[in-house]
């Protein structure tokens, strides 16, 4: 995947793709990341599973400051350190943590809340293996409450990769690109 930095540069003599983005697609791609959000909010792990695609790869690099010079690495590539790099097993294991009621950081449960916008389609591969492949791309507001006065927030993009299958869109992967390079929460038990 490319670095945001790098998708959002803007050719300037080419049609923009988004003139080229079918309503009907944007609209069920947006309701689609609406309703995760949903499941999300209310705590619905179990079935916010069921939109992963058994070969989801889900990954939050770290960011860096780097000179404008620089900006293509500002954020750390496979296989270098991130804060998440996930596939579904580890995914289960995160959510059948949280719901042994034991969890440390999630206990008492955190109120949150996902808002997630800017949702644009990239790319729609009506070819690809496994079925139709869209890759979207979006930004996301995560507000996080814990106890009384226990508040963070997180704010950056998201590039996703959701394949078509019987029941509908499932996640291909997803990369995280939070908009700082120190995390300012105490825990990341959350997920994007």
């Amino acid at each position: 995947m490319q670095t945001p930095s790098a998708v959002l540069d803007v050719q300037p003599d080419t049609v923009p793709e988004y003139l080229n983005a079918d309503p009907k697609l944007w609209w069920e791609v947006q309701q689609f990341l609406h309703y995760e959000a949903d499941l999300l909010d209310s705590r619905s792990f179990d079935t916010w599973l069921t939109l992963l695609d058994e070969q989801i790869v889900y990954r939050m690099p770290l960011a860096r400051n780097v000179r404008r010079d620089a900006v293509a690495t500002e954020y750390t590539r496979p296989g270098e350190t991130a804060w998440f790099d996930e596939g579904i097993e580890t995914l289960r294991q995160r959510v059948a943590q949280i719901n042994t009621g034991i969890h440390w950081a999630e206990e008492p449960a955190s109120r949150i809340s996902h808002l997630v916008s800017n949702v644009r389609i990239m790319n729609v591969d009506t070819e690809a293996e496994g079925g139709e492949q869209v890759s979207v791309r979006s930004r996301f507001l995560v507000y996080q409450n814990r106890l009384q006065g226990e508040v963070s927030l997180f704010v950056g993009k998201r590039q996703d990769v959701l394949r078509r299958s019987g029941a509908g869109w499932k996640i291909l992967s997803r990369e995280i690109f939070l908009d700082q390079n120190v995390l300012l929460a105490k825990a990341l038990t959350t997920f994007f």
